[in-house]
């Protein structure tokens, strides 16, 4: 089971026993426009979402979105952590708050933590990242990380932005 340390969260894999958390996430604010609609909106569903997204790609990749919990109360406050989609030559990462836990450092911290674990403990020399045009609090943090613009990138009749960052030689 991966467990990625930060200096003020844990960042672990999903159980089915997130779902409540996963509704709340899945349906905050931010999500709905800068990610989509995943339809998950019960327990059937989180559970659905969980099992044929993080938890297979665990188990098929060694790597998926894990659940980033704060240190101090072990509250779970957003995800973080690498896919790997067929349209892309590289991993890439992706993070999400609830919107109470934003502004505060937690998804530099963890997205900081998974791109160091995707490159000491992976191997991963390069890690994208795709973001909605508009999501300048994303971009900001992807280019506060080290990421470099790539250009943009067409995923499912949609324009998106594509980053790259590199690992040190």
């Amino acid at each position: 089971m991966t467990t990625i340390t930060a200096d003020r969260l844990h960042i672990t894999e999903f159980s089915v026993y997130d779902t409540s958390f996963i509704i709340e996430l899945l349906n905050s604010p931010g999500w709905l426009q800068y990610i989509g609609d995943r339809g998950v909106s019960d327990t059937e569903t989180a559970l659905a979402y969980l099992m044929n997204g993080p938890m297979k790609s665990y188990n098929e990749k060694g790597f998926g979105l894990w659940l980033v919990k704060l240190r101090a109360t072990n509250a779970s406050i957003g995800m973080c952590g690498l896919l790997q989609r067929e349209y892309l030559p590289h991993p890439d990462i992706g993070f999400a708050l609830l919107p109470r836990y934003e502004g505060q450092g937690y998804a530099f911290e963890a997205a900081n933590a998974v791109l160091r674990h995707g490159a000491e403990v992976l191997d991963m020399r390069t890690i994208m990242a795709i973001v909605t045009p508009g999501n300048e609090h994303s971009l900001r943090l992807l280019q506060k990380l080290g990421f470099a613009h790539k250009g943009p990138i067409t995923v499912h009749d949609e324009e998106l932005v594509s980053l790259e960052w590199n690992a040190a030689p």
